[in-house]
């Protein structure tokens, strides 16, 4: 019943199979084709162009009829058609529209995995250059912290280099006043080597705070004995003096600056005396200079790396 509404409702248009075969061979469209048969009566192939040729601009030339009645030549009349040709024709248009949305979807779908696989290796191409970005960075800063690395032992070097130039002189100008003062004294000069150790040298195991503590004791001896050469008190150093061994006798080359400032052993080596009549201000301050210089200067630690030089 359902399919008689339908075809009540959408008047079924007739054509004859031979000549529609004959006008799709020419290249119309089924649709139009099918009009054209329909609006000639199926009489013959040039009526049918004929028509299509004057109905070729109407709006619906081209939209397939809903019902093909397949006509055939030798059918005596062509309106003697039945319900059954009618029923059997209509799952036929249908079954070709599905089949038209399966392929549509099929197409879709085929894009659709096309675009994803695009997009899969396109990631892996930004994955590659993240990767290479990445390397690039690490290098970059490697040959930076090896740059900065070179640089730190370069300046260290410097500095090293400015701590011995520094020593050298000290040693030099102590030295040099020692001989001019024995010289001045009629004293016997002593032969000694170019380069004598350096005063108050630390070993290794001391740190910069422990040589700048000697460096202010030995001040304090050396300014004591120049400002009030006559107070005994100040001329005269007990060796085993707890305070006197932790800041100065204990680092290497510290009694040894006091012997080159004009101290001397006495008492079995039991006190460092400085003589009344050897003591030279001029040659005590020019040695508190010294010190004094070296406290400020700022490569101090000149005294700090002798076993290393």
């Amino acid at each position: 019943m359902q399919h008689q509404q339908g075809m009540a409702q959408v008047p079924a248009m007739e054509v004859n199979m031979n000549l529609l075969g004959k006008l799709e061979s020419l290249g119309f469209p089924r649709a139009r084709a099918v009009r054209g048969l329909h609006h000639t009566g199926n009489t013959t192939v040039e009526d049918a162009v004929n028509w299509l040729i004057d109905h070729e601009n109407d709006a619906d030339i081209d939209q397939m009829p809903l019902v093909v009645i397949n006509l055939d030549l030798e059918t005596p009349q062509p309106n003697d058609i039945t319900e059954v040709t009618i029923i059997y024709t209509l799952p036929t248009l249908l079954e070709q529209q599905e089949a038209i949305k399966l392929k549509e979807q099929e197409l879709r779908d085929r894009v659709r995995m096309k675009n994803r696989d695009e997009e899969k290796k396109l990631e892996r191409e930004r994955e590659k250059e993240r990767i290479r970005a990445g390397k690039a960075l690490l290098e970059a800063k490697r040959i930076a912290e090896e740059n900065e690395r070179q640089r730190l032992l370069a300046l260290r070097k410097a500095e090293k280099e400015e701590e011995k130039r520094a020593r050298e002189k000290v040693l030099k100008k102590l030295d040099l006043d020692k001989l001019e003062r024995k010289q001045a004294l009629g004293l016997p000069l002593e032969n000694r080597a170019a380069n004598p150790p350096l005063p108050s040298i630390q070993e290794e195991k001391d740190d910069n705070a422990k040589v700048k503590k000697a460096f202010q004791t030995l001040l304090i001896y050396v300014g004591n004995v120049a400002r009030s050469p006559d107070e005994e008190k100040f001329r005269k150093i007990r060796l085993s003096n707890p305070k006197f061994q932790e800041r100065v006798g204990s680092l290497k080359g510290g009694i040894k600056f006091l012997e080159l400032c004009g101290f001397e052993r006495s008492e079995g080596d039991e006190f460092l005396v400085f003589p009344r009549d050897k003591v030279d201000v001029q040659s005590l301050n020019m040695a508190g200079s010294l010190l004094k210089s070296a406290l400020t200067n700022p490569y101090f630690g000149l005294l700090e790396k002798m076993k290393e030089d």
